[in-house]
């Protein structure tokens, strides 16, 4: 079965709430070491919203991302100097990055254990392994959508092929025998717009990333159905204020690793 949800990225959609989106990509910028000699590669670099600020530290930005759409959006920003199409779990730098950067990708690609350690290892010396994931999975935004196409549409979804990342101590283990490793997490509470069709907000943003692969397993028809149950109980998870709007706590996991 094909779906517009499980066909190329959306930039549209996924643009809906840039602002939100942005933010913490800025703020992994902001919390970058001083870099050695070399060039920044902006891995999973999507429509390259990080594109200018990685440019404003004075190197060459090269953007790699799998999704032809996104390249498109990327290119028209200006900001790399070259953009590769490819899959980020088989990737190889053709020379030693000053700094790998991956802002709210990683999350998408399986079997850490192994990609993070070889993702540092193409780095130069001294260079730096800059990663955001969201680490949201556990909050009912996303667990919900689980829960319910297994209850509604069960055997119809794996959620071990979702989005997903290890635990802070897991990364903790992993990375710092490599290097000085700085790990934290941010809890951003944001404002969602409210959407003029009277969607949920936070079903249009959850839509546009995590839920695609589930929803992407169902018909027009049952597609809309699980999204009805879903929107009542964001509803009540997340209520609307009078002008439409939503509180949304939204955590993310950040780390840089420096080789």
């Amino acid at each position: 079965m094909t779906s517009d949800l499980t066909a190329d990225w959306n930039p549209g959609t996924y643009h809906r709430f840039r602002g939100q989106r942005l933010r913490p990509a800025l703020d992994l910028i902001a919390a970058l070491p001083p870099l050695p000699a070399g060039d920044i590669v902006d891995l999973g670099c999507g429509a390259g919203a990080s594109g200018p600020a990685l440019s404003e530290l004075g190197r060459a930005v090269h953007g790699v991302d799998l999704s032809p759409a996104m390249l498109a959006e990327a290119r028209a920003t200006g900001a790399y100097r070259a953009l590769v199409q490819a899959d980020i779990a088989t990737w190889t730098a053709d020379a030693p990055p000053a700094l790998i950067y991956s802002n709210a990708a990683l999350h998408w690609v399986p079997d850490h254990a192994a990609l993070l350690p070889r993702l540092a290892a193409m780095l130069a010396p001294g260079g730096t392994l800059a990663v955001q994931m969201p680490h949201q999975n556990n909050a009912p935004s996303h667990r919900v959508w689980g829960s319910l196409m297994a209850e509604h549409f069960p055997g119809r979804h794996d959620p071990a092929t979702g989005p997903g990342i290890l635990s802070a101590v897991e990364y903790h283990h992993l990375l710092a025998p490599l290097g000085t490793l700085s790990l934290w997490e941010t809890e951003y509470f944001q404002v969602l717009d409210a959407c003029l069709d009277g969607a949920h907000p936070v079903r249009r943003f959850t839509e546009a990333t995590f839920a695609r692969p589930i929803l992407g397993c169902l018909e027009a028809a049952e597609q809309a159905h699980l999204i009805t149950l879903y929107e009542a109980v964001m509803d009540h998870v997340y209520p609307r204020a009078a002008d439409g709007t939503a509180l949304f706590p939204f955590r993310r996991l950040f780390l840089t690793l420096t080789v």
